[in-house]
């Protein structure tokens, strides 16, 4: 952790400590945030889902150019 410097005032010693245990927790927060972000496994919500775009291709047969258009 790097240095702090307080700059006006005259904080006790648990003032002080009081401040940089709030600072390192959301730092701590912070950067389990980013992890989690980072190793979640496909997109946050179904409407950002990008395969749901994806249709498969109509299998050969018997009216298969009529039956790719229908929906699924």
């Amino acid at each position: 952790m790097s240095e702090f410097q307080v700059l006006h005032g005259q904080p006790t010693p648990e003032e002080l400590a009081t401040v940089l245990a709030v600072v390192q927790a959301r730092a701590a927060a912070g950067q389990a945030a980013l992890d989690a972000a980072a190793t979640a496994s496909g997109p946050a919500s179904a409407w950002t889902d990008r395969a749901r775009a994806m249709h498969p291709l109509p299998r050969p047969g018997a009216h298969a150019w009529r039956t790719s258009g229908w929906a699924r």
